[in-house]
């Protein structure tokens, strides 16, 4: 089971014009503590920071039941989707939902929804689509193994 972390981090950025700015951005890190998080984070980063320093301004601990990645590069986009997985209760005969959060990488909306459903489809379990929405995610970076 992954543990993600969303990750703010603020640098500054050169324009096109060749000022800097800065500029602030969330990405989605599998770790095992908030320590290990802000130091992974820290060494993807840091070889994009060309000027100024790198801060982590936040992290917190993101609720992920799944991560569909796309390999395309038309998928720049990453989607927040909440799952209601509908079951029975036998005792009282009384329908449930429990939720779920996924992130699904997809270039539109549309897209999302439909690599979504296709996912879930190749599962057994009952379903509904409570929602989808775009994030301010610009990346994900799994766990790799030394």
């Amino acid at each position: 089971m992954n543990s993600w972390f969303e990750c703010k981090v603020s640098y500054e950025k050169l324009t096109e014009g060749g000022s800097p700015k800065k500029i602030t951005e969330s990405y989605l890190v599998d770790a095992l503590s908030f320590t290990e998080a802000e130091e992974r984070i820290i060494r993807e980063m840091q070889p994009f920071v060309s000027i100024g320093e790198l801060n982590v301004s936040n992290i917190k601990r993101a609720k992920i039941a799944e991560l569909f990645p796309d390999p395309s590069e038309l998928a720049d986009r990453y989607f927040r989707c909440k799952v209601l997985f509908v079951t029975l209760d036998e005792k009282s005969g009384v329908e449930k939902k429990a939720p779920a959060t996924m992130i699904v990488k997809a270039a539109t909306l549309p897209d999302a929804v439909k690599k979504l459903s296709t996912e879930m489809d190749k599962t057994l379990a009952t379903y509904e689509i409570a929602s989808v929405a775009d994030t301010t995610i610009m990346d994900v970076f799994p766990y790799e193994a030394k």
